[in-house]
């Protein structure tokens, strides 16, 4: 026979192959299942400091996300991601704190979705996880209860520990997690409990044997100290907020609707790699930015406003956090230059007092002396602005005698990142701080944000490339922006 005859009998047999096999044997061969971002070491480590906090005596379960409702990507929780790196959904993690392993349970596979969606790791995939997440064992979910019942039988461990705060999930922090939990409790029609409300009932339950306690703090103490890998993501995430801001200052001009700069930041943000934002994007114009948290982003900027945007995404589950604000039209007025001048010399003496080895308080009382010669400095046009400068330095002066004051808040796997200390500041620490100003007789708001990371010997401010500075600020707005060159299609 020809060799042509053979060709095509081999091409024949590759494409009946194909028609016949599973879906996930042939697909995304370029795609990696597990993260690229952290080695399984770093995994190993974490789960070492789970193990030493619970002890020989217990157990840790760790729930992950479910399935996303609507067409959204699923995206892991943070504490399940944080322990293992698996992003599967309806997953379990077991920590043995005698044996020191742990036990990965996963759903299995649904060959019918994965032909529509593509390939998730599943308990048919145990060899492959194990080796790529230094996991020590892989089942299916379905045997998680007997695995329990086993433990529950024996005499060693007694204590099973899992998560009592409400898991962290996409653009969620601890305190907008706890709202959602707390604001089903309240609606008579609702009283929907939280997952891991509904998990501990099922322990205690089914497992009266043991005694279910609290792994939040566990876990909050392990995340507040972050390595070298995790501060690259913040300074990522970082990066790419402070170069949003100012394709946001480029863009500026009277007219546009605030959402249109929340379309700036996106692009910028997903052209890079993002995974989502960090938080809701606060683009706050004119009266509008008295409200810390506004997000509605439908008002026309007009000529004279000042305006405030503070927005951050989520960079391979970490976060940012970083807040500017300029003048609508490119030109800092009289009463702007005035109470802004003003902030930004306090706001750079805590800024220049930040350093390791000391305490917020000591930080803060130190920064409150050069605010007090800012403020004798000054000459303000209105009393008005004279009582905010005054209330904004004596606020701050007050919050250093606080037992346990902080700089702002942390930053990492989210915005408003978990962890408590009242010690000195330690390397590895990362944190934003973000004082307001006030005159609500004007409806005056002015708040800046950045983000610090506390190395061995100094403070690094990641955020001093971003403008905030009047001159650095009106020079940069003098630059044609992205929505000058892409405006919108004429429906506005």
């Amino acid at each position: 026979m020809s060799l042509l005859y053979w060709y095509c009998l081999l091409i024949l047999t590759a494409f009946c192959l194909t028609l016949t096999l599973p879906h996930s044997a042939f697909a995304q061969e370029d795609i990696p299942f597990f993260t690229t971002d952290f080695q399984p070491q770093e995994f190993a480590a974490r789960r070492a400091k789970i193990y030493d906090s619970i002890g020989e005596g217990g157990l840790a379960l760790v729930q992950g996300a479910p399935s996303p409702a609507g067409y959204v990507r699923f995206r892991q929780t943070n504490e399940f991601y944080y322990l293992c790196g698996i992003e599967s959904p309806h997953a379990y993690l077991l920590l043995n704190g005698a044996q020191r392993t742990a036990t990965l349970y996963l759903p299995h596979r649904n060959e019918g979705r994965e032909r529509g969606e593509g390939k998730v790791l599943s308990a048919e995939d145990a060899d492959l996880i194990k080796r790529l997440s230094g996991v020590d064992a892989v089942y299916g979910i379905d045997l998680l209860s007997e695995h329990l019942a086993r433990y529950a039988r024996g005499t060693q461990l007694r204590t099973v520990w899992t998560p009592f705060s409400p898991a962290e999930g996409m653009a969620t922090s601890r305190d907008s997690a706890t709202r959602v939990v707390a604001d089903a409790s309240s609606d008579p029609w609702d009283g929907t409990p939280s997952r891991e409300g509904r998990l501990i009932e099922m322990l205690r339950t089914r497992f009266p044997q043991f005694e279910v306690r609290d792994l939040t703090p566990a876990l909050d103490k392990a995340r507040l100290i972050k390595s070298p890998r995790e501060i690259e993501l913040i300074r990522k995430a970082t990066r790419l907020s402070g170069l949003a801001l100012m394709e946001a200052m480029r863009s500026t001009v009277p007219g546009i609707s605030e959402y249109e700069l929340d379309a700036v930041a996106k692009y910028i943000y997903y052209l890079n790699g993002a995974q989502g934002d960090a938080y809701y994007s606060l683009i706050a114009s004119g009266p509008n930015a008295m409200f810390p948290h506004y997000n509605v982003g439908k008002r026309v900027m007009r000529d004279g406003d000042f305006l405030l945007m503070d927005y951050a995404p989520d960079v391979g589950y970490y976060m940012s956090d970083v807040t500017r604000m300029w003048p609508v039209n490119g030109k800092f007025n009289d009463w702007q230059r005035e109470l802004y001048g003003f902030y930004l010399e306090c706001y750079r003496a805590i800024l220049n007092h930040i350093r390791p080895g000391v305490t917020a308080a000591t930080i803060k009382r130190e920064a409150v002396a050069d605010m007090r010669r800012a403020l004798g400095r000054t000459r303000f046009s209105k009393p008005a602005y004279e009582a905010g400068a005054r209330e904004f330095v004596d606020s701050y002066e007050k919050s250093a005698a606080s037992p346990c004051t902080s700089l702002g808040h942390w930053v990492g796997m989210a915005t408003h990142d978990v962890g408590q200390d009242c010690g000195p500041l330690r390397p590895g620490m990362v944190f934003t701080i973000e004082p307001a100003l006030r005159v609500p007789e004007e409806k005056i708001y002015i708040r800046l944000e950045d983000v610090i990371v506390i190395g061995e010997k100094k403070a690094d401010i990641l955020t001093t490339f971003v403008p905030m500075d009047i001159s650095g600020i009106e020079l940069l707005m003098r630059e044609e922006g992205m929505l000058q060159r892409y405006p919108q299609d004429g429906g506005r």
